[in-house]
């Protein structure tokens, strides 16, 4: 399944780099968005190296179906918008 990632997991002044909330595509409401908690995710890096960040579904973001995800490293700003693997 694929999903988009829409932004860094961030407060007013703060901003965590290797958390992010993404959007599951056919994914609406909070009850669909429970069945995701627990699924592992992953991105592949452009270029020439090809390198996967990996991450896990941790929770719920809001009640529109958005998801957290903790990544084991450092997101860059090039995902935002692309899109990950669900599994």
């Amino acid at each position: 399944m694929e999903a988009v990632i829409l932004n860094f997991r961030r407060g007013r002044r703060t901003q965590s780099s290797n958390q992010m909330i993404l959007r599951i595509e056919d994914v609406d409401n909070k009850e669909k968005a429970k069945t995701f908690l627990g699924k592992k995710v992953s991105w592949i890096c452009p270029g020439k190296n090809k390198k996967e960040i990996k991450g896990l579904v941790k929770m719920l973001h809001g009640n529109s179906g958005l998801v957290r995800v903790h990544f084991e490293r450092g997101m860059p700003g090039q995902c935002l918008g692309k899109k990950v693997q669900v599994k």
